[in-house]
């Protein structure tokens, strides 16, 4: 389901994916296809991991990054579940196709 909240949305970004919901900061944003791709890439991460473990995970791997990279922005890109979302958000077919536990490649 998606749901538009400036306020739930952090500055600096579109969209944030909080299992089971897809959060955008604007409404005209719904159109964007592959923004939305990249989030339901992230849907996919959550259930795989049944959520909880997804944000482990995610905030541990931020952490170790960051303490190399010393830079927000980088680090967020460097992100193993970033880097398949990033990379595969113009596939409107990759979800289809992604074997499971597919974010383990971009480590």
């Amino acid at each position: 389901m998606i749901i538009v909240s400036k306020y739930i949305v952090p500055k600096g970004y579109f969209g944030l994916t909080l299992f089971p919901f897809i959060v955008l900061k604007r409404k005209e944003l719904l159109f964007n296809k592959i923004l939305v791709n990249h989030e339901k890439i992230h849907l996919r991460q959550q259930l795989e991991l049944l959520i909880i473990p997804f944000y482990l995970l995610y905030f541990i791997e931020f952490i170790i990054r960051y303490a190399k990279l010393k830079d927000w922005q980088q680090t967020y890109r460097s992100i193993s579940f970033e880097r398949e979302a990033y990379i595969n958000e113009q596939d409107s077919k990759f979800l289809k196709k992604r074997p499971f536990w597919n974010f383990i490649n971009y480590f």
